[in-house]
């Protein structure tokens, strides 16, 4: 019975773990859904004022934006502070931001490496010279291209 009573005992461990894997998912899931539900209030409060700001202010839109603080406020004391992350990140970050920010056209921001430096960790690629990124107008604006080393072509292709 001693190889039954190890089974059992395994099986007994691995639905422990099962059921606290389920539990972190949950509380993962609460809080991607709490966060998403304070965006929805703090997007609709920066609509409000920018509106309010611009002169073309919605009847209403002065008490809506109060109700909104008040269920902002609220949601603080439930589940802790809200941050607030800039559209455009400070110059030398990284991550998401929006085009057309302050930087000369055909500048790169702070902290990106030259074009056609390998990412960090790869071999060098291959001597040839690489043909010029393609760059968007300098219209203000517009959508990056992303490029990627897969995209190049192997030493051996040709």
């Amino acid at each position: 019975m001693g190889l039954m009573d190890k089974v059992k005992s395994q099986a007994s461990a691995l639905a422990d773990k099962a059921q606290e894997g389920a539990k972190v998912g949950q509380e993962r899931l609460m809080q991607m859904q709490s966060k998403r539900q304070a965006d929805a209030m703090l997007l609709e409060l920066g609509g409000l004022t920018y509106l309010a700001q611009a002169g073309r202010a919605q009847p209403g839109a002065a008490a809506r934006a109060e109700e909104l603080v008040h269920q902002l406020a609220a949601f603080e004391a439930a589940h802790g502070p809200i941050s607030v992350t800039a559209a455009v990140p400070p110059p030398g970050e990284g991550g998401s931001y929006i085009p057309g920010g302050t930087a000369p056209a055909g500048t790169a921001p702070a902290g990106t490496p030259p074009a056609g430096t390998p990412p960090a960790g790869t071999a060098p690629a291959d001597p040839a010279p690489a043909a010029a990124p393609a760059t968007a107008p300098a219209t203000g604006g517009g959508i990056p291209t992303p490029s990627y080393a897969s995209d190049e072509e192997s030493p051996g292709e040709g």
